[in-house]
């Protein structure tokens, strides 16, 4: 009788367990929650201000990998970001958009600051040295390299998407270039309830 009674126990904890009513978020961008990367940095903010994940717990934060020289790529993904910060209207000091460079020898603290000021001023540009910009692109899973251009000068081949945290400071979404503003708004909405 003890064997009847553990099984019924068994089976109704699996029922118990598989009847979770609370609805799952159905989001239009790539769901990567419990990811096992992009856990945190430690970089410095073009305030001079030391800063990691952890900074930034109670708000959404949104994580582009770019560089300022950046021709196309980037400006895009940041318009598009201080897109759906302008339309988040009384939530969009919930939100913080972070631009990790991935050029820390041109991308000084006066260029990212003008740089990410240029398209909403409460971006923070985030820089390291090259040892710590290879620790937070290698974390991210995020590729870079350095691309020489014929009048002597180079560019940065680099990985192009939108890592988006939760307010506890979880990895969640995934925005892969081009997925347009009307999504990443939409989920980050979702987040933000």
């Amino acid at each position: 009788m003890t064997r009847v009674a553990t099984v019924a126990l068994w089976l109704l904890a699996a029922l118990i367990a598989g009847c979770d009513s609370s609805p799952k978020p159905s989001f239009q961008l790539t769901d990567v929650t419990g990811a096992e990367f992009g856990r945190d940095f430690q970089l410095t903010d073009h305030h001079g201000k030391p800063r990691t994940l952890a900074d930034f717990k109670g708000k959404v934060v949104a994580i582009f990998f770019g560089f300022a020289h950046c021709p196309e790529v980037c400006p895009t993904a940041l318009a598009e970001l201080a897109s759906v910060v302008n339309e988040l209207g009384k939530d969009a000091g919930r939100m913080q958009v972070l631009l990790i460079t991935v050029d820390p020898e041109r991308d000084t603290p006066a260029v990212l600051s003008q740089y990410v000021s240029a398209f909403h001023p409460g971006f923070l540009g985030l820089y390291g040295d090259a040892d710590a910009t290879a620790r937070t692109a290698k974390e991210f899973k995020v590729f870079y390299q350095k691309q020489p251009l014929p009048d002597g000068g180079y560019t940065v081949d680099h990985s192009a998407g939108t890592y988006i945290y939760d307010t506890a400071g979880r990895l969640r979404l995934f925005a892969g270039y081009g997925q347009g503003a009307a999504k990443m708004l939409h989920d980050i909405r979702l987040l933000l309830q």
